[in-house]
């Protein structure tokens, strides 16, 4: 698979700097970061990544609505759910809103490799 430009949202610095690392040991760049939901869909109009991996539980506006909103306005867009366990309920509206899958925390590189390829060659 090629090198990706992904957008990474998630309001813990540490899960950005998680992320980050694995994301650069597979060979994709990080393009922007953002620790909001609004952040997130600004940041995603701005940088048209071509994978978003998206924290749910954020301030201002959660990860579920942010996925509806760049969706609405970008279809095509690939956006990965990253969130904690119990979290079940909003993982569904996630999906339904238009996210290719998701992970649970703490992450594993090769759970999001995974997840990676399956979400950009069939779309989950």
């Amino acid at each position: 698979m090629s090198s990706l430009r992904v957008l990474v949202v998630d309001d813990s610095l540490i899960t950005v700097k998680k992320i980050t690392g694995i994301l650069a040991e597979l060979g994709h760049s990080v393009v922007g970061t953002a620790g909001t939901g609004a952040g997130a869909v600004s940041a995603y109009r701005e940088l048209k990544p071509d994978m978003v991996t998206m924290d749910i539980t954020m301030p201002d506006m959660d990860g579920v609505e942010a996925t509806r909103l760049i969706i609405e306005e970008f279809p095509s867009a690939t956006i990965i759910m990253v969130t904690s366990h119990g979290q079940e309920r909003m993982l569904f509206n996630s999906l339904e809103a238009g996210a290719k899958g998701y992970l649970l925390k703490p992450l594993k590189r090769d759970k999001l490799e995974s997840l990676i390829e399956k979400a950009m060659t069939r779309g989950v």
